[in-house]
């Protein structure tokens, strides 16, 4: 009998300390602990599981190891302004997007901040492919310090391994306007594209993951010649600009961007099996920080009165550098381009930072697209409403006696 309840006892104990375990912490990991992914393929997780994931995929080191990317003292305001009167439904249009967090930031001032999925601005979403927007700035930045000399240098020449593969002869400019000609496949339905498979390669001892992996592809066409969107591209930017910088790319995006752009939270990087940054994927971050990105960008990469990349090298970066078979598109330095002039990050599953120059704009977007990872539809109603805040700001500049932009 008293060893009964000493075993009673015990299992009350454990069990009140696993629930107070489990109370401790927020909710967006204990959302993640709930509906935890039994594999690491994030590709090919359910839609609960993604929405999980998401806000909190850097919260579990079992399923990724992240590095922090510190934020300043002293936050970069974003004052409310008016808000704005859009001719649609905005509930209705995140609904379709299974929207996370929509911001729009008109000449510096917030018209418009909903969230959904029970998301809010005080969590942090991953960007994906947002990310590579970032990585390109990072490149900018390196080249303004003196650590990269020329956009036109090879990828060999800072990272030794890739002598002798398919990238041995491609420039810095045709890995960020994805030009190497090297074969690379980005279906990511399919479970055995390079896309899906990179990041669970086993490397050669002392080799980095996606090193080890990109220069074992063939080429096929001449560098330079042809646009091929590839995220390992992206990733070995990543690990360029590391090996140039002598520093780990969140330590560079923090020193770089994130403290003197005045971001409000620190930020963390999701790291590959080898333990560096996945630089085409992966940033975590507030939803209002991405806004200030696209803000730091619009004001020219500047902080402090000064940029941080080389006068006019912003202009190349989200310029149309390359076709690539849509009409009144591009691609630009790692920026996907539009006719008009504005340019926009973007990630798969709705992630996007859309930026207006001329209307002094700033779109930031979050979601977790019911479709999947490229969802058609999706991505065409969130291009159908970047024009309509565009149009009812032309709108509001008529009616407020301003010539239209």
């Amino acid at each position: 009998m008293k060893l009964r309840k000493i075993a009673l006892g015990t299992l009350v104990t454990v069990a009140l300390a696993a629930a107070l375990g489990w109370f401790s912490l927020d909710k967006e990991t204990r959302g993640l602990l709930a509906a935890l992914p039994t594999n690491r393929d994030i590709l090919f997780w359910s839609q609960s599981q993604r929405d999980a994931a998401f806000r909190a995929l850097d919260r579990l080191p079992v399923l990724a190891k992240a590095r922090v990317v510190r934020a300043g003292a002293t936050p970069s305001p974003l004052p409310p302004g008016p808000p704005l009167a859009l001719p649609i439904d905005v509930d209705a249009y995140m609904a379709g997007q299974r929207s996370a967090a929509l911001l729009v930031v008109h000449e510096g001032r917030l018209r418009l901040e909903r969230y959904g999925l029970d998301f809010d601005r005080n969590g942090r979403w991953t960007s994906f492919s947002v990310a590579k927007s970032i990585t390109s700035t990072l490149v900018g930045a390196a080249i303004r310090d003196g650590y990269i000399k020329s956009m036109d240098d090879k990828v060999s020449d800072y990272i030794a391994p890739m002598k002798g593969s398919a990238y041995d002869d491609v420039s810095i400019r045709q890995l960020l306007t994805m030009t190497s000609g090297v074969r690379w496949n980005e279906d990511y339905a399919d479970p055995n594209s390079d896309v899906a498979r990179f990041n669970n390669h086993q490397p050669e001892e002392g080799v980095d993951a996606i090193v080890s992996y990109l220069r074992r592809l063939p080429r096929e066409a001449p560098a330079g010649t042809r646009w091929h969107y590839s995220t390992g591209e992206t990733n070995l930017v990543g690990i360029l600009v590391g090996q140039a910088t002598g520093k780990p790319l969140a330590e560079y995006l923090s020193e770089k961007i994130w403290v003197p752009a005045g971001m409000e939270q620190q930020a963390t990087w999701i790291l590959s099996r080898t333990g560096k940054e996945i630089s085409g994927c992966c940033i975590q971050a507030a939803t209002r920080d991405f806004a200030r990105f696209g803000l730091f960008i619009l004001n020219g990469a500047r902080a402090g009165g000064a940029a941080i990349v080389p006068e006019g090298w912003l202009a190349e970066a989200t310029g149309k550098r390359v076709a690539i078979d849509q009409p009144g598109r591009g691609y630009g330095y790692q920026w996907w381009t539009y006719d008009d002039g504005s340019f926009a990050a973007r990630g798969i599953f709705g992630q996007g930072i859309f930026i207006d120059p001329r209307r002094k704009l700033v779109i930031a977007s979050n979601a977790d697209w019911g479709g999947g990872a490229s969802d058609r539809r999706a991505g065409q109603s969130r291009d159908a409403f970047y024009r309509a805040v565009q149009q009812a700001l032309d709108d509001e500049a008529v009616g407020g006696g301003r010539p239209p932009r």
